[in-house]
């Protein structure tokens, strides 16, 4: 199955089951794509000198076997 960025999917499987989602990332390396809204995560950025610290949200990459493409028409 070919994955494209742009697709819209839904996810089979794991926390975010049933959720719906638009593919934004493609890494066929990995066999991963990385879709809105879906598996976020929080990164914690330490303070440098007069950079503060921050908390940094992004959506992270799912396995593309957890993934099924959904046809609009």
């Amino acid at each position: 199955m070919k994955i494209k960025t742009g697709d819209k999917v839904r996810i089979l499987s794991g926390k975010d089951k049933g959720k719906e989602g638009k593919v934004t990332q493609v890494l066929p390396k990995l066999s991963r794509v990385v879709v809105e809204g879906i598996n976020k995560t929080v990164r914690h950025i330490k303070a440098r000198g007069k950079q503060p610290g921050q908390k940094v949200d992004y959506n992270g990459p799912i396995r593309m076997d957890k993934v099924t493409v959904i046809n609009d028409k």
